[in-house]
């Protein structure tokens, strides 16, 4: 047989039509002359085979005349078959014939590329012991890709069995660098070329990395790696089997992200890993309880700030571009990097933004906050630059004293936070950014983890704490801050106020007329209501409502809310209004609604009992039996005269926080005892803002805390106070000693302080 072999070129197939001279026969001579083959990045591209059409034939090594007689190119046959490229060998559709049998690539020794000189047609040489399978294609292109395929084939099957038992951690490396290689130089254009080295590496992890990783945390450069994984690769078994407890130890153990933000990445992609299996957020969901624990405590105390963390820093990635066009302002990879130059910056040029014509905003777009109102800028004003951007509708302003109160004093090189970031003019309340999809994806998962951790009774108390007011069109947002205002515990709902001066908090935001109230003010009655309950200074609260919000709680009032009506109330009741006309529009206010003027009526005639009640007369000292309660004690006192009354004992009886609302009512109270009852914090609290004048109280073996007795330090007429057998700590026993310089006689026998 003659054969002849050619050099390939960048551009045209790999084998050119160009003839050369023949070589001898097949079998009867000298090996036959390789074609140099080179793939470069400028040459033919070719799919990866899977299966396909060809002709076979098989040839013996000859090794006596006859069988060179039989072997010749006259006495040869050819099979067509359907063959199909596993990732074990060779196998055909029909194993009948020359591919009876699967021809396994452990068995390929070579593999060569021939052209016959006679006719049209290129082969394809495997050579294996004893013999050579030819394969023949319809044209060169074809026979190129059958080539490259067996290569590829052929190399992938040899490097998962030299990488799956390693003996030698050098080889091992040397094999990983030619596997990267050939991936990267093959002419072969297919995800799985890029996939089956991640596969085979990612297997190697698992096998050999995966224990080292879970008592320890993996390097930057392996976080790197980590990551392209993730994204890469987000359905591969080694994000689940490798990563996972990975991302456990990472969220049980981290104390601080700052020092290694590669890991809040690898986190982060981790999760949006996990999102993009089929179950989505279930499976996020389950990872979350699985972080938290079955029983209701979670033992992690670390896992909960890490979360948060990485939560907030993806929410603030969305944003970023955003963020980093609103002032020339560095990007976040500089500030991280702390390769920001201000010299080299161009002065500031803020980007206020406009509310957008029709069509309306969705309801459903979270606004930005606001701060105070811009001075007054000049009759003629520069007309402004309008800017119409794919993202978002922005005006450049070029003022700059009012570019300075709208962002306020330096903050020096930190990162800038999102609200700060985001603030814009008060005239110009609404708000309306357009995140890329993907970007939005990622608000969306974790916005949702933040819902499910606010789910958590355990966690919800330093979810509350670690979240300050971030804006972002996301409706978990509002359940997460609907959660807080649902929880009894202060801890959790004093969260809603604000927590800086000058910051708004999550009460200012969803207040009516606040940037993110999209719902005529109900949450923002749900916090009223659950913040009147348990305030650490209801009357002072009330005196802030009064400056602050008087003109929302009136508008709710107006439309039937009954927590705002008895937040009205109160106001008349406590003398909180002093202007006449604000008190007469209060009354047209209740008066309006059916509810409201029930209650404006309950409120008149408790006016009256009470001046009833302080009119001047009746015993100077009361003790009530024992086993009374706050409603024998109410009766009591709304049977007569109790304005003289100085000296009132409720020892051993079993009145409650709730007959401070009675208490209050006394104005002459100077010594009080509540020896042996369940009076506590909630009631001690109520007595500290309308009982100045109390000079000795008694609060022996009754439930109050640190909590309450804290307020005992605005009673600056106090002289004696029994906290026997109570809940006090030393810290809050020397923090009333300071407070109070009137207090003379102490007991603090049975306590932490004592």
């Amino acid at each position: 047989m003659d054969a002849v072999f050619y050099q390939s070129e960048e551009s045209r197939p790999l084998l050119g039509e160009t003839c050369g001279p023949p070589p001898p026969p097949l079998g009867a001579g000298p090996p036959c002359r390789r074609a140099a083959l080179h793939c470069s990045g400028s040459g033919m591209r070719y799919k990866l085979l899977q299966e396909g059409d060809i002709q076979v034939c098989v040839v013996k090594h000859p090794r006596t005349f006859l069988s060179k007689l039989l072997t010749s190119k006259f006495l040869r046959r050819w099979e067509p078959h359907h063959l199909t490229l596993t990732d074990s060998g060779l196998a055909s559709a029909t194993p009948t014939g020359y591919m009876e049998s699967a021809l396994s690539y452990s068995t390929i020794e070579d593999v060569q590329l021939l052209s016959w000189d006679n006719a049209p047609k290129y082969c394809v040489q495997l050579s294996f012991p004893g013999g050579t399978v030819l394969l023949q294609a319809a044209n060169s292109y074809l026979r190129d890709q059958w080539f490259h395929s067996l290569q590829w084939k052929k190399k992938i099957f040899k490097y998962r069995k030299t990488l799956s038992n390693p003996s030698r951690w050098d080889v091992v490396l040397k094999e990983i660098r030619a596997l990267v290689d050939m991936a990267l130089t093959s002419p072969l254009q297919d995800e799985s070329i890029h996939q089956a080295p991640l596969h085979i590496i990612s297997t190697l992890l698992a096998e050999a990395i995966a224990p080292l990783l879970e008592n320890n945390h993996p390097p930057p450069g392996l976080c790197e790696f980590f990551c392209k994984h993730c994204r890469e690769r987000p359905r591969s078994m080694v994000v689940i089997e490798v990563f996972t407890p990975v991302v456990q130890r990472i969220l049980k153990h981290n104390m601080d992200f700052g020092k290694c933000p590669r890991l809040r990445l690898f986190t982060q992609e981790y999760i949006l890993a996990l999102n993009e299996l089929n179950a989505g957020m279930e499976v996020v969901k389950k990872f979350v309880h699985s972080m938290h624990g079955p029983t209701g405590q979670c033992p992690h105390p670390r896992v909960l700030p890490n979360l948060v963390a990485v939560c907030l820093a993806a929410i603030y990635s969305c944003y970023e571009d955003f963020i980093n066009s609103r002032d020339n302002s560095p990007s976040l990879k500089e500030i991280r990097n702390g390769c920001q130059q201000q010299n080299d910056r161009k002065p500031p040029m803020p980007l206020r933004l406009l509310r957008p014509e029709p069509p309306p905003m969705p309801a459903s777009l979270l606004p930005t906050p606001t701060l105070s109102p811009p001075p007054t800028l000049p009759l003629s004003p520069p007309p402004p630059s309008i800017v119409n951007s794919s993202e978002i509708l922005v005006e450049l302003e070029r003022n700059n004293t009012a570019n300075a109160l709208r962002r306020g004093p330096a903050g020096g090189d930190s990162e800038p936070n999102l609200i700060d970031c985001l603030l814009v003019s008060p005239a110009l309340n609404t708000l309306s950014i357009q995140l890329p999809a993907q970007a939005d994806r990622v608000l969306g998962c974790f916005a949702l983890i933040l819902k499910m951790l606010s789910d958590y009774d355990d966690w919800r108390p330093a979810l509350a704490s670690l979240l300050q007011p971030i804006p972002f069109p996301k409706e978990e947002l509002k359940y997460v801050i609907q959660r807080f205002a649902e929880d009894p515990r202060q801890e959790v709902h004093s969260c809603l106020l604000s927590v800086r001066s000058g910051k708004d908090g999550w009460f200012q935001l969803y207040s009516p007329g606040g940037v993110a109230c999209d719902d005529d003010g109900e949450l923002f009655a749900s916090m009223v209501h659950i913040l009147m309950g348990s305030c650490y200074k209801t009357k002072k609260f009330l005196l802030s409502l009064a400056e602050n919000k008087l003109g929302p709680c009136m508008l709710l009032a107006l439309r039937g809310n009954q927590t705002m009506v008895e937040i009205l109330c109160l106001m008349l009741e406590y003398n909180i209004i002093e202007n006449k006309d604000t008190q007469l529009q209060i009354i047209s206010t209740l008066e309006s609604t059916q509810v409201g003027l029930r209650m404006y009526e309950q409120l008149c005639d408790r006016q009256r009992e009470l001046k009833e009640l302080q009119r001047k007369g009746g015993p100077t000292r009361l003790t009530l039996p024992s086993k009374s309660t706050d409603a024998d004690l109410a009766r009591l006192l709304s049977s007569g005269s109790f304005g003289n009354l100085e000296n009132l004992s409720l020892a051993f009886t079993n009145v409650t926080s709730a007959c401070a609302e009675q208490l209050i009512k006394l104005p002459s109270l100077k010594q009080l005892n509540l020896w042996s009852t369940q009076f506590g914090d909630t009631g001690l609290r109520l007595l500290s803002e309308h009982l100045a004048c109390l000079q000795v109280l008694n609060l022996c073996e009754t439930p109050v805390t640190d909590a309450g007795l804290l307020a005992l330090s605005s009673m600056k007429s106090l002289c004696s106070l029994n906290m026997n057998s109570t809940k006090l700590s030393a810290d809050t026993y020397e923090d009333l000693k300071a407070k109070l310089p009137n207090l003379k006689e102490v007991d603090v026998r049975y306590t932490e302080a004592w």
